[in-house]
């Protein structure tokens, strides 16, 4: 898989797919349906009916990419709902997880806990 920075977003349409469609028809679908700039570098999932087979699409800069994942067995835990749009925005490691076959509704995000040291408090206190 590509690496992608902490400012590439990833949006996943929620819904059925129809997986005939290549650059254009995905990019018209996220312009019109996901109501994103399909040029701008992020990730856009796409998911058919059977929930077997992804596709992926994004802008490098000099062109579009399309990369698609088909599953032998099982299916992938596509969200069925999402805002207004039809959209969910997904963090880099829900991307992993839902790529690697785990149902993102049946995961549980647990906390964590990073110790902030005196100089990170101190400057924090200082903003106005």
């Amino acid at each position: 898989m590509f690496g992608f920075g902490p400012a590439t977003r990833i949006y996943l349409a929620t819904g059925a797919t129809d997986m005939r469609k290549s650059f254009e028809g995905l990019y018209g679908l996220v312009r019109d349906q996901l109501l994103c700039e399909p040029l701008s570098g992020h990730l856009f999932l796409f998911c058919n009916a059977q929930r077997n087979r992804l596709k992926v699409l994004h802008w490098d800069g000099s062109g579009l990419w399309i990369c698609a994942k088909k599953l032998m067995k099982g299916r992938f835990g596509w969200p069925q709902s999402g805002d207004a749009q039809g959209k969910v925005v997904l963090s880099h490691e829900e991307l992993s997880l839902l790529l690697g076959g785990i149902d993102l509704a049946q995961a549980k995000r647990r906390r964590w806990y990073r110790q902030v040291t005196a100089e990170e408090h101190s400057a924090a206190s200082m903003k106005f």
